[in-house]
Parts: C-alpha cells; structure tokens; sequence
C-alpha cells in the first residue's frame, strides 16, 4: 500500500509540474481531497486551487455561455435538430432569450446549480474552505501561498460578482457557511446592492497584494489571475453599478426584505461614475504597464490592406494569447467554432455547421464605411439608399468590394460601403472568407459564402444552417481550416475582457461625468476606432453625419458609445450584459432572410424568425427559484417574479 500512494502521489506530482493552462484550469479534479488531507501538502493544496478555479462560467460554449443566446444577439435554428442537442447542449440560455425564463425551474440556474450551471455558492464556499486552511501544508513555501491567497480571493469575488450581474442584492459570503444545512445560520438575508458591490470592489482590493503583474512562465499559467485581470473586473463591476440597473432605477425603488430593508438604491448617484472611471483608467494603466497593447495583425502575408484590417479586428479576438487579451478562458473553443463556421464554395465539409447565426439586428447596427450608423451618413450611399437597405443590388469592382464581397453577383445594398468591423463579424450572403494557406487575397482565390437554398452555405441539411442568413465570422480563426472531409479548429484564449472593451469602459463612465464631453472620452473611444480603421469620433461625425453636433454632448456621445460597445464587441457574448445594464428591453421580433428564398429575389424578403413575449421590468434580472424562498423564507424575490 505504501508502494502504491508513492506511485499514486508521484504520478500526481508529475501531471502537475507538466500541466498546461488548457488543462489544469479546465478540469475539475477527480476525487478532490477530504478536508482531513486537503491542505496536508502542496499537491493536495494545489488541487484544491484548481477545484475553486474550475467553477468558472462558460464563457465560449454556445450552449452554457449566457451572453450568446440569452439575448437577442444570435439565434440559432428551431430544436429538436441531433446536432444541436447533442453538440450545443440543450440550450438552457436560448430559452431565456425566448422569454422562457421562469421561477420553478429557472434557466441557467446559477444559484441553485441547476439547469447547465453551476452552483456558485458551492464555488464560493470552496474558496472560504481554501483560504481558511491554506495555512496547513508546511512543504507550501510562503511566495506560492500568498500568490494563491490571492488568486482564491480574487475567485471569491468573482463569483459574488457573476451571481450580482444575474440576481442584483445577494447574500454576502465572507465566511464558510455549509449550503446543505436548514439552521438560522444558511438562512441569510440578500444584502443591499451597494453593500454587495462595496464588498467585492475591497476584495478585488485585497486580491491584488500577491497577484503577479503579468504571468512570466507563459508555456503552463497563462489563465491564472493577474493584476490587470483583477482591476479590469473592479472597472466593470463599478461600472454596472454606474449603471440605469442600479444607479436610481424606480423600477426596484420599493423592493424590500421582511426586515423593511430596501435593497436598490432609490436615487441617482453621479459619483458611481466617477468611481467607475478611476477604475477602468487604473486597469488601463496597469494593464499597460504589464505590456498589454491594442492587437494588429503583424503577419508578413501579400494581402491588402482591407484585408489586413480585417484581420486586425477578427485576431483581436482568435489570436491565442495577444496581448489585447487580458483576461483569457482556457477552455476549448472547438465547438464554438464548429457552430460558428460555415461552408464556402472552396469546401463541401459537412463539419462547418454555420448554425451560430447573428441577427439582421446586429447586421443593421454596424457603422457605415465612414464610421457612423447608416441611418444618419449624409454620404451619396447611404442617403440614396438607406430607405432601400434591403432591396437587391450588383456588387460593384470599386473600392474595398473585391476584397469584401463576391462582384458581380446580387446581394441587398445593407452588405455595401460598410465598416470593416461589419465584414470582420459577419459571414453573410455573397461575402467572402481568407483564410490561412492563400497565396493572396485576390477575389478568385477567396473563399465565397452563399447562403440561399441548396446552396453552399444555406439551407442543404436538416440540421446545419442559419436561421437569419448570417453566421458569426468572429470567432472562427482564418487558421481555422476546412477540408472536405473536416474542420481544424485553431486554438485559442477566448476573451473574457480585452483592452478595447476597457477603453470604451473608460469613454463611457468619464462622459457621465462630464456636463459636456472632454478630449479625454474622445481620445478614449478613438483607440478603438482607429484599429477598427475607421475616422476618429468627432471628424466622423463633423463630416459624415446629418446629426455633426452628436459628439458635443453628453446625451449623442452616451448613445454613439453605447453603438460603440455594440459594433466592437459584437458577436462575443457582451452584448446582453450591456443591454441589461443599460435598461434596454430587447424587442420583440427576432429578425433575419428568408433562408428558404432560391435566388435574390426570394432570399433578401425580410423574415420573423421568432417572436417572443414582451420584454417587462422584470426580465432585466433572473428569479430565484420559489423553492429556494421556501426553503429560506428570508430570501425575498426579484420584482416581478
């Protein structure tokens, strides 16, 4: 027996000394350590970081990962298909963004562990067991266990952070309770979302003292917390509690616990942005500091320079380990891609599903090609042809269009003159693919979508098409390959944060501070935009817009913000968080092509592909599960449920 634990505990000590990101921050460990071994020594210890680390959300799984399909952002094809429930899962947060969320058995149930998701406050019990015995193992040398302290406390607040995003006022776990217990001690009351956010900013304080600036042994810890992880998630939280969900909503101004208790805060308060502010500059600055920089694409490829500023966009994104990427999930993003990825004409495969399809919402949403929304570019284009947006055009051989879209073929005159974050997101009908292994970019070596009926990239199969006509280019690396028989998904850290979304943090909370905009929120949101190639925010608008004057109040630049948010973090999940933040109730009619149409004339008819109940109050935060209230009569529900 003893042979045998040396050679268990061996084997052990070897996995973890050889242990990648990919894999020791994605796998819950098997038979975790009963607390009388758990912190006995370092491997012990060690595995029980990845336990309190291996409760982290899916941030890239279709299926699990909330911002995909909880809103309106992506829609797939109607259930039922083998693919999507056998690959995607079963859809928990889609049926959320139906308008099927309910109080009996609530989707993506993270408070109670049900419904494909986990149970945060085992998660964060787990982190209280870590950091009230981490003391224990005597072979732990002191730098390995404050660094630890550190990351488990970070986790701690993370996890108190997502279950805020999704519930609003939670109980405030500083210490180890047992969750299966039914004395006075579990029965806790939801603490006022102030106190909740107060709590979590100081322990993202806390988490910094041991955090490394940046991770230095890159081959087997990048994923593990760093400092500007840790201050790019205190600029969010602050920035959500900024936010018209919290910041003076009436909406909530009368919830209270049976204590009388009001748990939203009933007024306005400016201050929350400044403090949001601070924040996200402070993550900038340290995120800077430890080298992090906006992504352009380096690669010495005969491409032009269209097709290289869509590849600044798209490998902002699918590049692995950038450094734009600051916050990365090491969990596998080859079903994403593979739901992602769709057909061109250079391939057959049947492996490229194309079944993650965007709306003609987010379609309609991106800038004109001269960097404002389509609906106000006083250009020839778009005034001619705004009203006439869905109506049948040839594609021209001028300007970026080789390189963009498939000329001389039919498609509608939206898919024309747009920027190039419009052609770096979106896989749409009669637009183009590079791809890794081309000898250029010319249009005849491009790959081609087609997404009508029986064509390549349409509706062929029962169960491997769009149901609105486009699909998510974003996320699928161009190293991602097609061959007839398969799909090579490139490996990468899909984003959790990137320093764009920071800057435009910054832009956002310091315009709310403003009574009007300063060169501060200007040169803030032109970071962006100059990657995203299109002209700085105030010549944009001076130049192109019928509305010039926008960008000089605090009013026109909130909203040309907020579309900028929209346009450069589309396709990646963030756009529900943000439109719940901001009290945007999601329409009503889910919008795409008519799939079914066999040529031009058929296809570009604007369809309804779905209509879902109407968006109330109520739907801006998730219920707790009546059993939950039952079981805990202290608990008191969100508004509406």
């Amino acid at each position: 027996m003893k042979k045998i634990f040396l050679c268990i505990s061996f084997i052990i000590a070897v996995i973890l000394s050889n242990t990648s990101c990919s894999d020791y921050l994605d796998i819950v460990p098997e038979g975790t350590p009963s607390l009388d071994n758990a912190f006995s020594n370092r491997i012990n210890s060690f595995r029980f970081l990845t336990t309190c680390y291996s409760y982290l959300p899916h941030f890239c799984a279709p299926g699990d990962a909330v911002g995909f399909l909880a809103g309106d952002e992506h829609w797939v094809i109607p259930k039922g298909t083998g693919f999507i429930d056998s690959r995607i899962g079963t859809l928990r947060s889609w049926e959320i963004g139906r308008g099927s969320q309910n109080s009996n058995a609530p989707y993506q149930n993270f408070w109670d562990g049900q419904n494909a998701s986990v149970n945060l406050w085992v998660a964060i019990r787990d982190c209280n067991i870590f950091l009230s015995n981490i003391h224990k193992p005597k072979d732990l040398n002191d730098y390995e266990r404050n660094r630890w302290i550190s990351e488990v406390k970070f986790l701690k607040a993370y996890y108190h952070f997502y279950l805020f995003q999704l519930y609003g006022p939670i109980p405030i776990m500083d210490t180890e309770i047992s969750v299966d217990g039914e004395t006075e001690d579990v029965r806790r009351y939801r603490d006022p979302v102030d106190d909740v956010v107060a709590y979590i900013s100081n322990l993202l304080d806390e988490s910094l003292e041991y955090l490394p600036l940046y991770i230095a042994n890159e081959s087997e810890e990048m994923g593990r917390i760093t400092q500007p992880i840790a201050k790019a998630v205190k600029a969010q939280l602050l920035l959500l509690a900024a936010s018209p969900l919290f910041n003076g909503n009436s909406d909530y101004s009368d919830v209270k616990d049976n204590k009388g208790v009001a748990l939203f805060p009933a007024n306005y308060d400016e201050n929350k942005w400044k403090l949001a502010a601070d924040a996200a500059l402070d993550a900038i600055n340290t995120a800077t500091e430890a080298g992090h920089t906006m992504y352009y694409f380096r690669e010495p490829l005969i491409i032009s320079d269209a097709t290289r500023k869509v590849l600044d966009i798209g490998e902002a994104v699918t590049e692995r380990w950038n450094k734009e990427i600051i916050w990365g999930s090491t969990r596998s993003v080859s079903t994403l891609q593979q739901v992602a990825m769709t057909r061109t004409t250079t391939s057959t495969s049947i492996y490229a599903r194309g079944l993650l399809a965007p709306t003609l919402t987010v379609a309609e949403q991106f800038y004109s090609s001269n960097g404002v929304p389509i609906s106000e570019d006083n250009g020839a284009f778009w005034s001619a042809n705004y009203p006439n947006r869905y109506e049948i055009t040839t594609i021209p051989n001028e300007g970026n269009n080789p390189y963009y879209l498939e000329v001389g073929q039919q498609t509608a005159n939206l898919h024309l003159n747009r920027e190039p974050r419009f052609y770096a997101n979106l896989a749409f009908d009669r637009g183009t693919r590079y791809r890794s292994g081309l000898a250029n970019d010319a249009q005849a070596t491009l790959g081609k979508y087609r997404f009508r009926r029986l064509e390549v990239s349409g509706v062929i199969t029962s169960e491997d098409y769009s149901i609105t006509g486009y699909t998510n280019k974003k996320v699928c690396s161009y190293k991602t390959d097609i061959t007839s028989s398969s799909t090579v998904p490139h490996a990468y850290a899909f984003p959790i944060i990137r320093l764009a979304d920071l800057y435009l943090m910054y832009a956002e909370a310091l315009n709310e501070t403003l009574s009007s905009p300063d060169q501060g929120v200007y040169d803030a949101i032109d970071v962006v935009r100059g990657r995203a190639g299109i002209p700085k925010v105030t010549e944009a608008w001076r130049l192109y817009s019928k509305y010039p004057n926008k960008p000089a109040t605090r009013e026109g630049l909130r909203e040309i913000i907020r579309m900028e948010r929209l346009n450069e973090l589309a396709c990646e999940g963030k756009r529900f968080w943000d439109m719940r933040r901001w009290k945007i109730e999601l329409p009503s009619e889910i919008k795409g092509w008519n799939i079914r149409g066999e040529d031009a004339v058929t296809f570009y008819r604007v369809t309804i592909v779905f209509e879902r109940p109407k968006f109330t109050y109520k739907d801006f935060l998730w219920p707790l599960k009546i059993e939950a209230i039952q079981k805990n009569p202290n608990l008191v529900q969100n508004p509406g449920w």
